[in-house]
């Protein structure tokens, strides 16, 4: 109920929440302030005159100390207050955050030793004077009085930890991901700890009051409560404490290696209560993530890993993109005559050496292979992740193949390629039927490069690229110009060049450089 009422009174209130259930809530100080003189005059004689002199005292004391309280505490929420009031980029969103978890906190901090030297200190004085007590009175009267203030210090944190909870959710639900609750706060043990203990010494100080009304026992009454808590009821408060906090702890220490990759960790349900159901929903939660992993390593062994992410990230478009990209085939020569002669394991040991140079060359450069075609492949620059420079990284990509596998000669099943490369628009999107999807590009862009690679055998060169690729290309890379060549299917004629390693010209016509 109290919760609900909470909402409503954010909804109502807006930006003004904070500052009036602050304010709302500090006057629980006047109830805490008030039930002690209540107290203490079930212990002591004294006219309604007198305990009704010490109760304005107090409260008059009290009343300062909240306002003060109240002025310290007030430039701590402005945060909230502006985030309320629209102020929603990250930074204002982190302030906020950080200000409404650390309430709680801030307001004890404010409220605790304030408390003692401006109400504790003259409120005891008073009530020696006015009372007419002998001066030893002032110990019972002073340990009375800081339970009083423990209780409120408490009950404050408590409130306003309630309170806070409204504008929480609301900036929980205004962010992409969960801030981290990393800031100052009471652990959950301690507040147990004092909570319940607190409790207990308070009831037995009443109880001893109603039954016992002797001026000269609120010492022993105090020492007494006290000695029970800290003993019988210590005893459960720690079982108790051990009952929750054990479960949490298992839960936080799981959830960090959930963090670090690890799937297979479990969280022992030791429990029927709601720590157990909580237990057993989060090991539910941990075998669905391990499945889901299973898949992404599947995507990452069949299909190119950034294509599984994109695949299963929150942008996949699945009706397509108009993108353009460079598109770079690559095959192996002479290829058919080698496969008559070897055995099936030989064939596909051989392509997989080769593939194990060539894949990780691509993926260097940020390009991705979109299929195997046999002893060929084809590899796209520039989608699903874009790159500007998506021309260069593949002529970059196609080289570094020339050097590792044409030239070097070893490590890569013994084979020489024949590299294409093209840049144009293409249509990226998932292409398939019948339950099976395939992520490719589509267009002319992807025909034209598979021509230009099987023009490598009439032109010599390992590298081929299209006019449009060298284009795109900025300083620094040499080019030999191979002219203008009918490609077949293709109507008009595509000019040719063959991008030049370094330190390595054309040997049958003159290398240019590309200036941007």
């Amino acid at each position: 109920m109290r919760g609900v009422l909470l909402d409503w009174a954010y909804r109502r209130l807006g930006r003004h929440y904070p500052i009036a259930f602050i304010a709302l809530e500090l006057q629980a100080g006047f109830l805490v302030t008030g039930g002690t003189v209540f107290l203490l005059s079930l212990y002591y004689d004294g006219t309604a005159a007198e305990f009704g002199a010490i109760l304005a005292i107090t409260m008059t004391l009290t009343a300062l100390t909240l306002l003060y309280g109240f002025i310290r505490i007030k430039p701590r929420m402005r945060p909230i207050q502006e985030w309320i009031g629209g102020q929603r980029d990250p930074d204002a969103t982190g302030r906020a955050w950080t200000a409404a978890v650390s309430m709680p906190l801030d307001v004890v901090r404010a409220e605790m030793l304030v408390p003692i030297a401006a109400v504790i200190l003259p409120g005891c004085i008073a009530g020696i004077a006015i009372l007419d007590l002998p001066w030893t009175a002032f110990f019972p009267l002073m340990a009375a009085s800081m339970i009083a203030v423990g209780y409120g210090a408490i009950l404050h944190y408590l409130t306003i930890e309630a309170g806070m909870r409204p504008v929480l959710v609301d900036v929980n639900r205004s962010v992409a991901a969960p801030v981290e609750a990393c800031m100052a706060a009471l652990p959950l043990r301690v507040r147990l700890l004092a909570a319940l203990p607190m409790i207990n010494i308070i009831t037995g100080l009443v109880v001893a009051a109603v039954t016992g009304n002797d001026s000269e026992s609120l010492g022993v009454a105090v020492l007494v409560a006290i000695a029970v808590a800290t003993t019988v009821s210590l005893e459960l408060t720690v079982l108790l404490s051990r009952s929750i906090l054990v479960p949490l702890r298992d839960l936080q220490q799981a959830t960090g290696r959930v963090a670090d990759g690890d799937f297979d960790v479990r969280v022992p349900v030791t429990t029927g209560d709601e720590l157990g159901e909580l237990a057993a929903s989060f090991n539910e939660m941990v075998s669905g993530l391990r499945e889901r992993e299973r898949i992404r390593e599947a995507f990452g062994t069949y299909l190119d890993r950034e294509v599984a992410e994109y695949i299963l990230s929150e942008g996949f478009e699945e009706d397509g993109v108009i993108v353009e990209v460079t598109i770079l085939f690559c095959d192996v020569r002479d290829f058919t005559s080698f496969a008559a002669t070897a055995g099936a394991r030989q064939v596909v040991a051989r392509l997989n050496e080769l593939f194990e140079v060539v894949v990780p060359i691509i993926g260097a450069e940020g390009g991705h292979v979109d299929k195997f075609e046999g002893d060929g492949l084809m590899a796209v620059f520039g989608a699903p992740q874009r790159y500007p420079d998506h021309a260069e990284r593949a002529v970059r990509a196609a080289l570094e193949i020339d050097r590792r596998v044409n030239r070097a000669g070893s490590g890569a099943g013994g084979f020489e390629l024949g590299v294409g490369v093209n840049t144009g628009r293409v249509v990226a999107g998932s292409v398939g039927g019948g339950g099976r999807l395939n992520f490719s590009v589509i267009g002319d862009a992807v025909n034209v490069a598979a021509r230009v690679e099987a023009e490598t055998r009439a032109t010599g060169d390992a590298v081929l690229m299209t006019a449009a690729t060298r284009e795109k290309l900025g300083d620094g890379f040499a080019v030999a110009d191979r002219g203008a060549h009918q490609l077949k299917g293709l109507e008009r004629p595509i000019e040719l060049f063959a991008p030049q390693p370094a330190g390595a010209p054309d040997a049958a016509a003159p290398a240019t450089t590309l200036n941007a």
